[in-house]
């Protein structure tokens, strides 16, 4: 929908978000599929966000980082799958000019906080491998709650800048947008303006978020593997890079997913299909996959899930909350204590 009047005073009021084509005959699958993919990434990441917050095991610093960084994926694909859902139910392709910014700045910046979290992460078991007599006393609560806090910050306030800039632009031709949600390239196109600076610094921007973080996970596993290797025995070799395996394999899913937007961005023969594709794929991929990542491959964070789901079958949660009480005032009376207190 547009304000009538002509180009120079035209106002894009609202976009229509029409997807890519060739989706058209197949909305009741795609919404089926986006459902339950969303419904895995809801489960997957909060029962590990669960997990840490009530098993005693895993109050460490890595699983601190662990449930941000789940936190990051519900939220993340909660930017962007629920407007698609409409769509593909509904039909409710519209979306107003604010909120598609907002979605913009949300989505991007969600993404840059994975990135962030993620060479936090690496430095976390960088100490925990090459210093582990002085792990505790790096990785003390107050830092790792101040760099959580500086991921998320930090990366809301460099996506900021070009989100505003953007919006700024003047938008008086279409409001047809070819993907399932709103996306910064897109809504460059739109601009009926010379976008040269706009294009330049968010692709500059983009480079040096995706540069930057991975070369600091790179440092990190270099100086990793140094330390493993200088072990004498193979066991201990296999142990302490166990401790990594998990995180260099979510690193390597979410580098790739970036390499495959890059390369749709900076190549003008790929077909636009494969264009939109590319930004749904990031959205599903990482949030989807990593709590399986983590959860396979980590004995602590399987036995905690485990375990809290057979303690939510026993007990209902009004039950719990009372069992609590019990457990805490050092009580016996109440029967089934003792079991609560094992979960």
């Amino acid at each position: 929908m547009k304000e009538r009047g002509t180009c120079s005073n035209t106002k894009v009021v609202e976009f229509i978000l029409v997807g890519f084509p060739g989706t058209q005959n197949y909305r009741a699958a795609l919404f089926l599929a986006f459902l339950i993919v969303y419904l895995i990434v809801l489960l997957g990441n909060s029962a590990i966000v669960a997990a840490v917050k009530t098993s005693h095991k895993l109050q460490k610093p890595m699983y601190f980082f662990l449930s941000n960084l789940a936190i990051v994926d519900i939220l993340y694909t909660s930017t962007t799958i629920p407007k698609m859902l409409a769509i593909f139910l509904f039909n409710a392709n519209t979306i107003s000019f604010v909120a598609c910014f907002t979605q913009v700045l949300t989505m991007y910046s969600f993404g840059t906080t994975e990135a962030f979290l993620l060479v936090v992460m690496a430095y976390d078991r960088y100490v925990a491998v090459c210093n582990p007599l002085r792990y505790m006393s790096i990785m003390t609560n107050k830092v790792n709650t101040q760099m959580a806090i500086g991921c998320w910050a930090l990366a809301f306030t460099v996506i900021l800048p070009p989100c505003v800039l953007t919006a700024q632009l003047p938008y008086c031709g279409s409001n047809r947008i070819e993907q399932f949600f709103c996306d910064h390239l897109y809504l460059i196109r739109l601009a009926c303006t010379d976008t040269t600076f706009h294009t330049n610094l968010s692709f500059g921007l983009a480079m040096f978020l995706t540069l930057v973080p991975f070369f600091l996970v790179t440092v990190s596993y270099v100086k990793i593997l140094r330390s493993v290797f200088k072990i004498e025995s193979g066991e201990g070799r296999l142990k302490a890079f166990s401790t990594c395996s998990s995180h260099l394999i979510a690193v390597t899913l979410y580098y790739i997913s970036l390499t495959i937007i890059c390369v749709s961005y900076i190549t003008d023969f790929v077909p636009e299909k494969f264009h939109s594709l590319s930004t749904v794929l990031p959205n599903i991929l990482t949030p989807t996959l990593n709590p399986l990542i983590y959860t396979l491959r980590n004995k602590e964070v399987k036995d905690a899930i485990t375990k809290l789901l057979k303690c939510k079958a026993v007990f209902p949660a009004s039950e719990i909350h009372v069992l609590k009480e019990y457990a805490l005032s050092g009580r016996k009376a109440k029967a089934g204590t003792d079991t609560y207190a094992k979960c």
